[in-house]
């Protein structure tokens, strides 16, 4: 399995907005085990989005699918940074495959 943790900023007033884009069409992913985003409680600018794929390449292959671009080109203008990202490689856990 590939997994990614990340943390995205939103411009201000605009988190909620993004957090319904992020959601948007998640469910036709071919490959994504696990897509969580959630709200910072202490930081109202803040998103965290945790992934977990089956392979790095679906992972990857999923940025040029045509709902996930378009989801992207409408997100840009909210997003107002990112912190570093890290890549972990799950192990298992609730709704994940042993």
């Amino acid at each position: 399995m590939f997994g990614l943790i990340g943390k995205m900023t939103a411009a201000p007033g605009k988190r909620e907005e993004l957090i319904g884009l992020l959601l948007e069409g998640t469910e036709s992913m071919p490959g994504c085990l696990s897509y969580i985003v959630a709200r910072d409680v202490k930081d109202e600018t803040a998103i965290w989005i945790t992934e977990v794929w089956d392979h790095k390449d679906s992972h990857t292959a999923s940025l040029k699918l045509p709902a996930v671009q378009a989801t992207i080109a409408k997100a840009r203008p909210m997003i107002a940074g990112f912190s570093d990202g890290v890549t972990v490689e799950p192990v298992g856990g609730v709704g994940l495959p042993k």
